[in-house]
């Protein structure tokens, strides 16, 4: 028996082998020329597209909108990094200043003891230069005295002791006299000002300072 040769019968048409997508189909032998385009993919469902997705200019639209996506977790790591470091030096801040507070508050009777051996001898040099070095270290420290003659009185940072009519209170208290000095660190306050009030003839009277 004579076997076909290379070039197909006249009369007979081609038969090709057409694989499944994967290639791990079965083998299925249909008519056609093993060189032309099979035409589209019948498996691939109706709808889907080759390729990645497009945008409106044709080009790929994902790593764009990747891009985009981790730039703004990265502008957002950035702002919560930034608020996280004030937040500590804010923190670090307000500890120091209840720390200096606290020292401080403990060194107010010895302030008042030099400010009384002061004022009994004004003229000792020894004495006023002691005092004259521990204002400037403490000042250093934010450690502010307050409590004048004639300044407004004010309950949150003034305690009367006493009060007295006074004809420059003009219908409002101030301070005639200073019995123990105020301080503050900052906004803190470390003790009020223990001070005789003066108030007008129409407010009110009292007894004068001992």
């Amino acid at each position: 028996m004579n076997r076909p040769s290379g070039s197909a019968r006249r009369g007979q048409p081609t038969l090709s082998v057409v694989r499944g997508r994967r290639g791990d189909g079965p083998l299925v032998l249909q008519p056609g020329d093993p060189g032309r385009d099979p035409g589209p993919d019948r498996s691939r469902p109706a709808g889907v597209s080759e390729g990645p997705p497009t945008g409106s200019g044709g080009e790929a639209a994902g790593p764009v909108e990747r891009l985009a996506e981790r730039t703004a977790d990265l502008q957002r790591l950035m702002a919560e990094y930034d608020n996280y470091r004030k937040r500590v030096r804010r923190d670090r801040l307000a500890v120091r200043e209840v720390a200096v507070a606290n020292v401080l508050r403990t060194l107010l009777p010895v302030l008042d003891l030099v400010e009384r051996a002061r004022e009994e001898d004004p003229f000792h040099d020894g004495l006023r230069t002691v005092a004259e070095t521990l204002d400037a270290q403490l000042g250093a420290l934010g450690l502010e005295a307050f409590a004048v003659v004639g300044e407004a009185f004010d309950p949150t940072r003034h305690e009367a002791v006493g009060g007295v009519v006074c004809a420059t209170a003009e219908g409002r208290p101030v301070c005639t006299a200073v019995v123990r000095c105020g301080y503050r660190v900052g906004r803190q306050l470390l003790r009020p000002a223990q001070v005789w009030v003066g108030e007008g003839a129409d407010q009110g009277q009292g007894s004068g300072p001992p």
